[in-house]
């Protein structure tokens, strides 16, 4: 005897809806995740004409690195983790 298809499976073992109403999710929490996601993330949106010159993501932080070791070289105004950062 054959087993049965995924398609039969997945029919019987189906707990959703085919459709949910508002009510049924619950109360959402607007910014419950904010404070979290921002520590983790540094997301920066480039201009069009910017991102041109750029091939990858790789690209601009060496090219941003290089900047920060010509800036304090010449001024000395880099600080911090940044200068960590850039002496890598």
């Amino acid at each position: 005897m054959r087993e049965p298809s995924m398609k039969t499976v997945d029919e019987q073992n189906d707990e959703m809806r085919q459709e949910y109403k508002r009510e049924d999710l619950g109360a959402g929490v607007r910014g419950k995740y904010y404070d979290a996601y921002n520590e983790g993330h540094n997301l920066v949106l480039l201009t069009p004409e910017v991102a041109r010159a750029f091939p990858s993501e790789e690209a601009v932080n060496q090219a941003l690195l290089s900047l920060m070791r010509i800036a304090q070289a010449s001024t000395g105004s880099i600080s911090g983790e940044l200068a960590e950062g850039a002496r890598r």
